[in-house]
């Protein structure tokens, strides 16, 4: 009996140490918040902070910095007026833009009016772009802060800022009786996920050649469930090998706990 005792309170003390140090001693991984959507007092704004509102998006929510980089996944906009401006003339150009204003936002909504050469999505000979319409999916930016990107890219080109800042910008109503993230109607297959968020622009998956990101196509034999759905809430902790932190958003804010989970299952089962 008293060897019976001693064991077992050699074993609750150690369980209780065990607990402590799990709660205590090892660092705990909390996800990044998700991005704060900035409220945009435009009636108030002087060119300049509306400049510099276009510099943190360029840097913040249109991700443009993942690909416009030193690393040439796109191509460098350190002046994208001139560079406007010879697309424009290239008898490859297939937009409609009369002036450089208008190419740069036909450039943001439709990216595949003009592809430089070498930088065509996959098995497209240059004339798809590897760039989604920046207007929706995962990015979803509006027409006052597409304006604001211009005008960031215009200055920092050093011209002139042609561009006027956004007076009749239409109020945003939720939809209350919606289940979606963003007052939308809920997704009703991972599909429409992976079509809506435009994830094939970066990855390989779902019939979609995207290069800038990890191949998904096997990912079910690789990654587990909670693997897969710590990716998608918190990209950053823990980076593929050969890929930089912050190139991929965080989905939690914008799919609701159904779309999520059902997402992972169709993740978990490419194998």
């Amino acid at each position: 009996m008293k060897d019976f005792l001693k064991v077992a309170i050699f074993s609750l003390l150690t369980i209780g140490a065990f607990t402590a140090y799990s709660n205590f001693g090892i660092p705990q991984i909390v996800p990044a918040p998700p991005p704060v959507e900035e409220v945009l007092d435009l009636e108030a704004m002087t060119m300049d902070q509306f400049i510099a509102l276009g510099d943190r998006l360029y840097r913040g929510k249109g991700t443009c910095t993942l690909c416009h980089n030193e690393l040439l996944r796109a191509p460098l906009l350190d002046d994208s007026v001139a560079m406007a401006l010879k697309h424009m003339s290239d008898p490859n150009y297939k937009g409609e833009a009369t002036n450089v204003e208008e190419y740069l936002h036909e450039s943001f909504v439709n990216p595949s009016a003009y592809v430089m050469a070498g930088f065509g999505k996959a098995g497209s000979n240059d004339t798809e772009s590897p760039m989604p319409d920046v207007s929706a999916g995962g990015i979803g930016l509006s027409e006052a802060e597409i304006t604001a990107i211009i005008a960031y890219l215009q200055d920092s080109s050093g011209n002139e800022v042609t561009v006027s800042i956004p007076t009749d910008v239409p109020e945003e109503t939720g939809d209350e009786e919606s289940e979606g993230g963003g007052g939308r109607a809920p997704f009703d297959s991972a599909e429409a996920i992976i079509a809506e968020f435009t994830c094939g622009a970066c990855h390989k998956i779902a019939g979609e050649e995207g290069e800038m990101g990890p191949d998904l196509t096997q990912v079910g034999a690789l990654r587990d469930k909670d693997h897969l759905r710590r990716s998608m809430l918190d990209p950053n902790a823990e980076i593929t090998d050969g890929f930089m932190e912050g190139m991929m958003p965080a989905y939690g804010d914008q799919l609701n706990a159904n779309e999520l989970e059902m997402l992972v299952d169709y993740m978990a089962g490419l194998k």
